[in-house]
């Protein structure tokens, strides 16, 4: 039998990565010794592998998150004391399963993007949808849609994310427009899916941010209720960064 035509047969029908396993036993004799199942099982991981591989790529293009971050690396790259143990809640993917959320805060610099983005990331790795928004670019996003004609699909890709981020939470008093949008979002998402939320902003002042004493308690009940909340302490990270970077250069003078 030819090889070259069954591995243009298998690029054909979509089967990249079996197509690139049956390359690599074409050309390792080692592999004789293999029984038929087993190297037809080699076919099929690799396949299944260049599958899960392509789909992850496409769902951290989807979700746009802002920084490259991962969450076996929370602890070593985040100086900032915080509380292990909610951590490690969050680390699960059962809060997104029980449609919960998660409110990271804190001064500037603690990592608060940071564990947002590896949260995302740790989401996108068990197969959940996962889109990245700063929130007053999200509120541009909205207005400039409701002028085009856009709003509602964009409200439906927001409300069918399974986790929405909602980064830099509470840097300015919301207007009208933005009260309703935020209620609209959040009431779309309510009981269906989880959001992460990032504000240097204490908990306790978020019902000042919304500036509406009725909508602010529609909103904060949205946002606070069944939550995880990471309270960031301790040294900025672009501190403890430049603090690193000084010392590398000494020692290399």
């Amino acid at each position: 039998m030819l090889t070259h035509p069954t591995h243009e047969r298998l690029i054909a029908l979509g089967l990249t990565g079996m197509a690139k396993a049956f390359e690599v036993q074409r050309r390792s004799p080692d592999l004789d010794a293999l029984s038929f199942e087993e190297r037809i099982g080699l076919l099929v991981d690799r396949e299944a592998a260049e599958r899960d591989t392509k789909r992850l790529t496409t769902r951290l293009k989807f979700a746009a998150l802002r920084q490259s971050a991962c969450v076996e690396d929370v602890d070593l790259r985040t100086p900032a004391r915080h509380r292990p143990r909610r951590l490690r809640q969050a680390r699960r993917r059962r809060w997104i399963d029980r449609h919960e959320n998660v409110l990271v805060t804190g001064a500037t610099g603690l990592g608060k993007s940071w564990i947002a983005c590896a949260l995302g990331h740790k989401a996108c790795r068990d197969n959940r949808s996962v889109l990245y928004h700063r929130v007053p670019r999200l509120f541009e996003a909205l207005a400039l849609a409701r002028g085009d004609g856009r709003y509602g699909r964009l409200l439906k890709t927001l409300g069918r994310i399974q986790l929405l981020i909602l980064d830099d939470w509470g840097l300015s008093v919301l207007n009208a427009a933005e009260r309703r949008d935020l209620l609209e979002i959040l009431d779309d998402r309510h009981g269906r899916a989880s959001r992460i939320v990032t504000s240097q902003i204490p908990v306790e002042h978020w019902h000042d941010v919304v500036g509406d004493p009725t909508l602010g308690d529609a909103i904060l009940d949205h946002l606070v209720h069944n939550a995880h909340r990471l309270q960031l302490t301790g040294e900025s990270m672009r501190k403890h960064k430049a603090r690193a970077h000084a010392l590398d250069a000494a020692a290399n003078t």
